[in-house]
């Protein structure tokens, strides 16, 4: 099933997670927050959160500075 990361048209299973899609793709388990069709999912909540097609997923790094 076809999902967008970042803007960038992706495949993954049609039985994916969040947390499978974003290991798929190399995303880092820490210093990132995730957003799932415009809404933040928790960390704790990505293994259970099941993906559906055309699914929109925005991942951002946590930069540190002044």
């Amino acid at each position: 099933m076809k999902i967008v990361i970042n803007g960038e048209a992706r495949e993954v299973a049609a039985d994916a997670t969040l947390a499978s899609a974003l290991d798929d793709f190399g995303v880092p388990e820490r210093g990132v927050a995730v957003a799932l069709d415009g809404a933040v999912v928790p960390r704790a909540s990505w293994q259970g959160t099941a993906l559906h097609a055309d699914a929109t997923i925005e991942v951002l790094t946590a930069v540190q500075g002044g």
